[in-house]
């Protein structure tokens, strides 16, 4: 293996605007290249991000993505289904993507999420290492319909990574007799200087200050349908400011159906995705992520790191990454709490410069090269082994 270079292929659906993708392109950014080819496969080529894969990566799709349908409805409809027709196809018989699409054979097969296990265990190179990559909590209920078929694959891997600690404990805890593969906990990686620079990018279109700003897939589990009644009801009792959210996802129709009987339109916005959403993280007053559940959450690094006081529910590791009242304010996912929270950051202006103060030197609590290195050496061991 010395002699040459060792082949990685990562695994994923598509490139939509989420964390897991950008701890994706990190990792794609940043392993060394003179050890590793890489490939990236994606089910579809679709997403504000798929073009930001880095040209020393091959990328191979099985799929167009939305983006180059047809505008016509039901030119599109018939697109989708020729699409879903064609990717239930290659999921029974996985021989045809080795042969027909990546027509070469890895070391190394690595799936980003538990959607992309499957595929990677179905692979018909039946002697390359097989990692899994694991970012969800097992008991969350929205899960469980999938939980079977996670445990059935989660012993067929070589190596699990979690990216955070409380979710492998919440996975032993649940399952402490399932034949769990050597495993690692592993946080993701940060691009300090990406998002510095990104930030710095001029925007024209952030609402009425003092403003809160989210950034997430607009699902239910993201708590915006709670923000937003908190939102109306600060306004009615006095307290001027605005909310926006920076997402995109299938709860939209509800918010927006919410938002109009709520008459808020104007001051709750619904920006939709942004390709630089870290310019409206450092023009915003305050960050704010009301989520039911999380593993470790990129966006609370990335607000860290903009030195923005942030209003979290402690779910996950969010509880490790924020001290309460020093480097950010902790709360439940209720909505009185999301209130209090919020009512505290309108009128409490010496906590805000406590919280300023004590972000100045957070960077320095991140250590991206460490986090490359040990992806490194799991990859190296396992190679090893082949």
């Amino acid at each position: 293996m010395s002699t040459k270079k060792i082949k990685i292929l990562f695994r994923h659906r598509s490139m939509e605007m989420g964390g897991v993708e950008k701890v994706l392109l990190s990792l794609l950014n940043n392993l060394n290249r003179d050890l590793f080819e890489i490939t990236v496969l994606l089910s579809i080529d679709q997403g504000e991000l798929k073009n930001e894969i880095p040209s020393h990566v091959r990328k191979v799709f099985l799929a167009k993505g939305k983006e180059s349908f047809s505008k016509n409805k039901f030119i599109q409809k018939f697109q989708l289904l020729l699409r879903r027709i064609k990717l239930e196809k290659l999921r029974r018989n996985p021989k045809l993507i080795d042969s027909n699409y990546l027509k070469n054979s890895y070391d190394i097969e690595i799936g980003m999420t538990y959607n992309d296990f499957e595929p990677i265990l179905n692979s018909s190179n039946k002697y390359s290492k097989k990692i899994g990559w694991f970012h969800s909590e097992i008991n969350h209920p929205k899960l469980q319909v999938l939980v079977p078929k996670i445990l059935e694959h989660f012993p067929q891997f070589d190596h699990m990574v979690y990216c955070s600690e409380k979710i492998k404990e919440m996975m032993h805890n649940d399952y402490p007799n399932l034949n769990y593969p050597k495993e690692s906990v592993i946080i993701n990686a940060i691009p300090l200087q990406e998002i510095k620079k990104k930030a710095a990018e001029k925007i024209t279109d952030l609402p009425k200050s003092p403003v809160f700003v989210s950034v997430g897939r607009l699902h239910t589990r993201k708590g915006y349908h709670k923000l937003m009644e908190v939102h109306a009801q600060l306004l009615k009792d006095g307290f001027e400011h605005s909310v926006m959210i920076i997402g995109d996802g299938e709860e939209l129709p509800n918010l927006l159906a919410q938002q109009k009987k709520l008459c808020i339109e104007q001051t709750f916005i619904l920006a939709g995705n942004k390709m630089n959403p870290y310019a409206y993280i450092k023009n915003a007053d305050f960050f704010i992520m009301p989520s039911e559940s999380e593993a470790w959450p990129l966006v609370i690094a990335e607000a860290l790191i903009l030195q923005k006081p942030i209003i979290a529910t402690e779910v996950g590791d969010v509880g490790l990454m924020i001290k309460h009242k020093k480097t950010g304010y902790l709360i439940g996912y209720k909505t009185q709490e999301i209130y209090d929270a919020m009512k505290e950051f309108l009128i409490n202006k010496s906590l805000i410069s406590d919280l300023k103060e004590n972000l100045r030197e957070i960077e320095n609590e991140f250590d991206n090269q460490k986090i490359f290195n040990e992806i490194e050496e799991i990859i190296l061991i396992l190679t090893k082994t082949i």
